[in-house]
């Protein structure tokens, strides 16, 4: 696993993470923890795929064949037990825009669609952008754990004949993997209501030991129908540049709405080189994947036990999944714009604020843990000093 601790430099590649930092921060010192991308190289069976295909040297129109497909139902039925049928898949370069096209397609203006917040930030702007009215149903915090209000999840479906249901699981920011349980309650609920399900699984294969991923739409046949699951080798295997995504939708009708809309926004094909990535990841990047969730859950372990140890300010909730950690930083007794500063300007560690993650965020931080030990180990050491010299 020493790979996953060596240092590569990617200032200068036009890194979001590192390139914009100092203009996002003000400060060219400021050590980037924000962005969801890792600071790992892709697994070595990726590096030559892709080398082997720069070496042909002629990039015209490309489409993935039935082996592309083969790969994808082949990696879904071995990590998560979900048997899917190749022609459920449609190709998209990226999880948003494949959110964009599902609102546009099987919503109209003026429709509610229902998120569990706080959340991933592009979840508002997808609804609204397009007309619609976001419907929140804020988690529960409960015993440093978030959980899932159901009662007031079919309460809002109801009051607002909410007509979508977006999903995120694992969740993106507070690190839960929902359990067959918790899903199978949600689903009941959009089932009896007749509500369609989005669902967000990009870090379906990030979850750490004693928790397992469940597709919600391999719950039942009749929520198979209802759902529309988003997936990529991107954030599992460090490819968000390539710009590789598929949906699957097991529903004849919808789909066909759904790739009417990809092909009226000219998406009909994805990127020559993320189709070979995509490939590779998926029949060799098996072991990879194994070792970096061992590299992740230890490096979450590590951060939650040096800030539970140092301070008692801030408190670091128990992921189960992703390479993202939410860190509960109201023990500063700070408003968003100071604690903002705080770690901007004392730790000197660029990290996402709580609140673009919904009002339910305020207090709140997110740092990401999928980098080398070394610089894991600066980040939390900037964090503490600075903590502890308040």
């Amino acid at each position: 696993m020493e790979h996953f601790n060596q240092f590569i430099s990617r200032k200068g590649t036009r890194s979001v993470k590192w390139d914009m930092a100092e203009e996002l921060y003000q400060d060219k010192d400021v050590l980037p923890m924000w962005v969801a991308d890792m600071d790992f190289k892709t697994p070595e069976a990726v590096t030559n795929a892709l080398m082997e295909r720069v070496e042909h040297g002629i990039f015209g129109y490309t489409l993935p064949d039935r082996l592309v497909k083969n790969q994808i139902t082949e990696w879904l039925s071995k990590r998560h037990g979900w048997e899917i049928d190749p022609e459920w898949i449609t190709y998209s370069p990226g999880v948003i825009p494949s959110l964009h096209m599902i609102i546009q397609s099987l919503t109209d203006i003026g429709d509610h669609v229902i998120i569990q917040t706080p959340v991933y930030p592009p979840f508002y702007s997808v609804i609204k952008d397009h007309g619609r009215h976001v419907v929140k149903n804020p988690l529960v915090l409960k015993d440093n754990r978030y959980e899932i209000d159901f009662d007031d999840f079919e309460r809002k479906i109801k009051e607002n004949g909410v007509t979508l249901f977006i999903l995120c699981n694992p969740h993106n920011p507070v690190g839960r993997v929902w359990t067959k349980e918790e899903l199978k309650r949600l689903s009941d609920i959009c089932e009896k209501h007749s509500v369609k399900i989005v669902a967000d699984e990009i870090h379906a294969d990030l979850i750490f030991s004693g928790h397992k991923h469940t597709p919600i739409a391999s719950l039942s046949e009749p929520i198979n129908q209802l759902t529309i699951t988003c997936l990529s080798p991107t954030k599992t295997f460090n490819l968000a540049g390539l710009q590789t995504s598929y949906v699957v939708t097991a529903d004849a009708s919808i789909k066909k709405k759904l790739d009417k809309q990809f092909h009226n926004q000219g998406m009909m094909m994805l990127n020559t080189l993320g189709i070979t990535a995509m490939e590779a990841a998926y029949e060799h990047g098996e072991e990879w994947l194994e070792e970096l969730n061992e590299v992740l859950e230890s490096h979450r372990d590590y951060v939650m036990e040096r800030i539970h140890s140092e301070t008692s300010l801030l408190k670091v909730f128990p992921a189960e999944g992703t390479y993202l950690l939410w860190i509960d930083c109201r023990g500063l007794q700070m408003n968003q714009k100071e604690l903002k500063s705080f770690m901007q300007k004392k730790a000197k560690v660029g990290l996402n604020d709580g609140v673009s993650f919904g009002d339910e965020g305020k207090g709140f931080m997110r740092l990401n843990i999928a980098a080398p030990k070394s610089t894991l180990e600066e980040g939390v050491s900037r964090i503490i000093d600075a903590v502890n010299a308040q």
